[in-house]
């Protein structure tokens, strides 16, 4: 399938389709005039991307861990890939770090609001 047919299947911009292709998340192949080709795989990978960008993880944590995931309709991960274990770990320790200091500046935010009345 060409580049619009992609944007058209996965929602996702022509635009983004070739940004992913930039980062290695996807990799279509070339025809001889220079028309990207993807496969039917890459509708659930571009929806996996996707996931795993609202996750909060960056396009280079997901070109090192992509491969991992599997499934059609939602991200499966096997248990056989260690690698996506220990980045989905590191980076859910790095969001629940975010989230505690948030926590803290809206404790201070709070305690300037409670001594303003």
């Amino acid at each position: 399938m060409r580049i619009g047919d992609l944007a058209r299947e996965t929602g996702v911009s022509r635009r983004l389709l070739r940004y992913y292709e930039e980062q290695g998340l996807l990799q279509p192949v070339r025809s001889d005039n220079g028309y990207r080709d993807y496969a039917e795989t890459d509708v659930a990978r571009v929806n996996h991307v996707r996931a795993l960008l609202a996750a909060g993880l960056s396009t280079t944590v997901i070109a090192r861990v992509v491969h991992c995931v599997h499934g059609k309709d939602e991200v499966r991960m096997p248990a056989d890939c260690p690698t996506f274990v220990g980045v989905i770990r590191d980076e859910r320790a790095r969001v629940t770090e975010a989230i505690a200091l948030l926590e803290s500046s809206r404790t201070i935010l709070d305690t300037f609001l409670d001594t303003a009345s």
